[in-house]
């Protein structure tokens, strides 16, 4: 009777998730596969595919033809170093984010309850403004005549303006500060569990503060690292709006090509097989960050 009842709440339990299940079926895995199928069809004379299984789309990711002789194959360097351009961007974004983020937290983690939330909130106000608006405040910032070239010319430290805009500067510029608070926020929450009483031993025993940092603090915050990295590149490697309007059309990331391909390219089924390119590198990040949390509980648990 007792096992009946089991089954009976069980069940229960499952009718009530299965309109959220239903959701991420349809909203999620639904579209998922549908750019997976597309990327191995033929393309369309005016955009869309032709139900033909092709695997073109993927061939065309890493090679490309010669147009009078089809039978020539070389590498394709224009999408090898658009997709070397973003992940070498989304490392260099991450690395900045941490760089600037871990100082930031520590500064929060060590203020008195009252002022740590006061902090909290300014980190927490850019995510009230639309991206594009943020976006363009850094446009305005490194323009020809935005306020950075203003300044140093008034300074007398340079005689014509320099061209940060519609470069990998800028765009790295961007990114970083759009994704810094993704950075802080994990690196808080490590900080916030950390017992200082471990960094006050630390100077108890004659360590330096370059010891203490590398050997005590770094080792305890490192799940608010790995967790900081992961939410800074995954929305770095498929951006779209801030290289976008940054890039100026001149420097392309990942995200610009596989909208490229939809739209002025018509060739979907190269855009969908960029796309998947993009989410398995996404899933190797999500794998990679699994494996060193379970790393890390597995440390703690022995």
């Amino acid at each position: 009777m007792a096992a009946r009842d089991d089954t009976e709440r069980h069940g229960w339990k499952w009718l009530l998730s299965a309109p959220a299940l239903l959701v991420l079926l349809v909203a999620a895995s639904g579209p998922l596969m549908i750019v997976a199928v597309y990327s191995f069809l033929s393309p369309g004379n005016i955009g869309g595919v032709t139900w033909d299984f092709s695997t073109e789309g993927w061939f065309k990711v890493f090679f490309s033809r010669d147009i009078f002789e089809p039978e020539n194959v070389s590498w394709n360097w224009a999408n090898l170093t658009v997709f070397g351009r973003t992940v070498w961007l989304s490392v260099q974004t991450t690395l900045i984010c941490a760089f600037l983020g871990f100082p930031t937290a520590w500064f929060i983690a060590t203020r008195t309850p009252e002022k740590r939330a006061l902090w909290l909130f300014l980190i927490t106000i850019p995510f009230w403004t639309n991206l594009l608006i943020r976006t363009f405040a850094i446009q305005e910032l490194i323009r020809g005549t935005g306020m950075i070239n203003t300044v140093l010319m008034a300074l007398g430290i340079i005689d014509e303006p320099l061209q940060l805009l519609y470069s990998n500067f800028a765009i790295l510029l961007g990114m970083a500060y759009v994704f810094l608070p993704l950075m802080v926020l994990p690196l808080y929450a490590a900080m916030d569990k950390l017992d200082f009483r471990l960094v006050e031993a630390g100077y108890d025993l004659y360590a330096s503060r370059a010891r203490v940092l590398w050997h005590v603090i770094l080792p305890l915050v490192k799940p608010g690292f790995v967790a900081g990295s992961i939410l800074v590149f995954i929305p770095s490697i498929g951006a779209y709006v801030t290289p976008r309007v940054l890039g100026g059309g001149r420097t392309m990331m990942l995200g610009n090509l596989i909208a490229l391909q939809f739209g002025q390219g018509r060739n979907w089924p190269l855009g969908a097989a960029l796309s998947m390119l993009l989410l398995i590198v996404v899933m190797a990040a999500l794998v990679f960050y699994l494996r060193a949390v379970n790393s890390e509980e597995g440390k703690r648990r022995g």
